[in-house]
């Protein structure tokens, strides 16, 4: 599998940036473990987002400007343990489509999910909108509802 230094290695235009964004992502959460880390800490990562038009949308739905989603990472990152596995990077006009295996550890929470993000960019090649599709295993099917009887006459 090619990692994301060796994809980084040979990308350029808007598939670099979207690769700087991972790697990015990937120092500021190792680094958020500091006492000192805070929304500020997240500068790197601004410096190839458009802060006052960006969007983000997460795999839940949730919509965030970069005021919001620095605040969110900022928690997560605190609390999280998390790195990833390059699969694959497209691109077609304003907009590049990555795929990733991200790996993620809360507590005593671990998982593992293939992602794929669709970044738009301005034409000053600065990231305006990210949205996340996540694929995970199922949950244990002991807490999932059973479907087998529905629709069956009572």
């Amino acid at each position: 599998m090619t990692t994301l230094d060796d994809a980084l290695g040979a990308a350029t235009g808007r598939s670099r940036t979207v690769l700087e964004y991972s790697k990015t992502m990937k120092a500021l959460v190792d680094s958020a473990k500091q006492p000192d880390f805070s929304v500020e800490s997240w500068a790197p990562l601004a410096e190839l987002i458009a802060t006052d038009d960006f969007v983000r949308i997460g795999p839940f739905k949730e919509v965030m400007n970069w005021t919001e989603y620095t605040e969110f990472l900022t928690n997560w990152a605190k609390s999280s343990d998390w790195d990833c596995s390059f699969k694959r990077l497209s691109e077609a006009g304003e907009v590049a489509f990555l795929e990733l295996e991200e790996h993620s550890r809360v507590g005593d929470f671990s998982s593992v999910v293939n992602t794929a993000s669709v970044y738009e960019f301005n034409a000053d090649n600065k990231i305006t909108y990210i949205a996340v599709y996540l694929q995970m295993e199922l949950p244990d099917p002991a807490t999932m509802p059973a479907f087998e009887s529905a629709g069956e006459a009572e």
